[in-house]
């Protein structure tokens, strides 16, 4: 009741406030364009019915706005690696959604991973090697994982061509290429920025 007597700028100031429980950065505050994105967030939380129950407990750390060459943009979200899970159970409207707000550019959602390097080293409360999911490479597999989620990946191969470059050749599944292969170049853009290694795509 209390919140249709505010003046229309107390009321922006408040959903500025409440959008900002969207999004935790680990450090520093959000900068204009995650702001925008956590705001489209809350919008969904409170006007979509199929995803408010879900987005309620949701946030995410970081949103990354990417060009991936040839006039594209997509978005990244980063999201807590405890909350991946919920995320992609409703992450196909969620996806459609986000997209349909900032007009066509593709949106991907990442976990938050942290990358232990060999140097890494147990506090006393813990021992044993680390842990082979923290690895630079299991991360970077992760990472994949997660740019073409829901496609599952159903095999790999490392090509390395004359210039002695290696390229990660990736099979998806194919029942999802018309939904998918629209999206490819853009997955190699991101994969690319975020692991500088070069990946091309193909449906098996």
């Amino acid at each position: 009741r209390y919140y249709h007597h505010l003046t229309r700028q107390q009321h922006t100031k408040l959903e500025g406030k409440m959008s900002l429980q969207k999004i935790r950065k680990s450090s520093g505050e959000p900068d204009e364009f995650e702001a925008s994105v956590a705001q489209e967030l809350l919008n969904l939380e409170m006007t979509s019915t199929e995803l408010k129950s879900s987005l309620r407990d949701l946030y995410i750390t970081a949103a990354k706005d990417v060009d991936c060459g040839g006039g594209k943009q997509a978005i990244i979200l980063y999201v807590p690696y405890k909350l991946l899970k919920s995320f992609n159970k409703i992450q196909t409207r969620l996806v459609r959604e986000l997209e349909k707000k900032f007009s066509g550019r593709h949106v991907l959602i990442v976990a938050q991973r942290t990358i232990l390097g060999k140097s890494f080293v147990r506090n006393q409360k813990t021992s044993g090697p680390r842990p082979r999911s923290r690895t630079l490479t299991a991360v970077q597999d992760s990472i994949l994982d997660d740019i073409v989620y829901p496609t599952e990946i159903v095999g790999k191969r490392t090509r390395v061509k004359v210039d002695g470059k290696r390229v990660l050749k990736v099979y998806l599944e194919s029942k999802d290429q018309a939904n998918v292969e629209s999206k490819i170049d853009t997955f190699a853009a991101v994969y690319d920025k975020l692991t500088n290694k070069k990946v091309s795509f193909y449906f098996q």
